[in-house]
């Protein structure tokens, strides 16, 4: 394990010399520990020059494996030091705005219900944290996770769907093919598309991109959802976020074939040799809570709790 976290360490500082301060050691020794890794695995992990290093094809990975490896020890770790124990204190977590104010709200008291000794510090923004500056214990995030270094755990992910209001249409028919949709007036949800829409065939999987032109752009989805409502234009929307307007008929579905790449759900938070109970229980509960919360499959568990995705 020592030599794969050494491996790890190296990519994610960038250089030898910075994985070994890291890990409080010297450059010939973490050098060392390289060699023998890529010796063990017959296969060069890194290119290395004067002025650069670069992962190799089976660098790459190798480094995504091993992230799985370390992760899914520590966690073990942590199972076996924690069994048992009851959290006690303050749990620092940040939700996205969307659902941080609503659907999520019910796991949390279920959370705080369970652990009596337990507080929560809940502050909804949209953006990453930095954990260690912050004190921030985890973060739920909507999107793809662009930082290497946390562990993010797949929650599930959230369809999206094309809609607007009836009376945007002014009696023509629904459009059920993409090709209908280019020259009609756009809302733009801003963190997941702006200037190009692009959707897939439920059945066949062809996928078609068509320009807009939107005449809102906004980073909110009740923001866009009230401008749906106002027949400000078409939008790609969360199903869970314009459920109750479809069903009551105010907003309708255009192209019911055709969806919007769904949107995965992670909680993330930083990695660390001990994971406290406060952290592993309220991980637990939001495995299971946010599909139920947006009525959507969770995702796949292969492995131990905090199994990165």
């Amino acid at each position: 394990m020592m030599l794969v976290e050494t491996f790890v360490r190296i990519v994610d500082a960038g250089s030898l010399s910075a994985a070994a301060r890291l890990l409080e050691t010297t450059q010939p020794t973490v050098s060392r520990r390289l060699k023998t890794l890529e010796k063990s695995l017959g296969v060069r992990l890194l290119q290395r020059s004067t002025h650069a290093m670069k992962l190799t094809d089976d660098g790459m990975r190798c480094y995504t494996r091993a992230k799985e490896l370390i992760a899914g020890w520590q966690e073990f770790e942590s199972e076996i030091r924690g069994a048992g124990e009851e959290p006690v204190g303050l749990l620092r977590v940040i939700a996205p705005h969307a659902f941080g104010q609503q659907q999520l709200v019910g796991p949390l008291a279920e959370y705080l219900r369970r652990y009596p000794k337990m507080s929560v510090d809940w502050t909804l923004h949209d953006r990453t944290p930095d954990f260690i500056a912050e004190g921030i214990d985890c973060a739920i995030r909507v999107g793809d996770i662009p930082d290497p270094s946390v562990v993010a755990i797949r929650l599930g992910e959230v369809p999206r769907i094309v809609v607007c209001a009836p009376s945007l249409l002014e009696g023509r028919p629904v459009p059920t093919h993409p090709g209908e949709l280019a020259d009609l007036s756009w809302i733009a949800v801003s963190p997941y598309y702006r200037n190009e829409v692009a959707l897939t065939h439920r059945q066949s999987g062809e996928t078609l991109r068509f320009p807009v032109q939107p005449r809102l752009v906004t980073d909110n989805l009740y923001a866009m959802r009230s401008a749906l409502l106002q027949d400000v234009g078409v939008a790609v929307g969360s199903s869970w976020a314009v459920r109750e307007e479809l069903e009551a008929g105010r907003l309708v579905q255009l192209t019911p074939d055709w969806e919007a790449a769904p949107l995965p759900i992670h909680l993330i938070y930083p990695p660390a040799r001990f994971y406290p109970a406060r952290l592993r229980r309220f991980i637990d509960i939001m495995r299971v809570a946010v599909p139920q919360a947006f009525g959507i499959l969770p995702a796949e568990r292969t492995g131990p709790p905090f199994e990165p995705s």
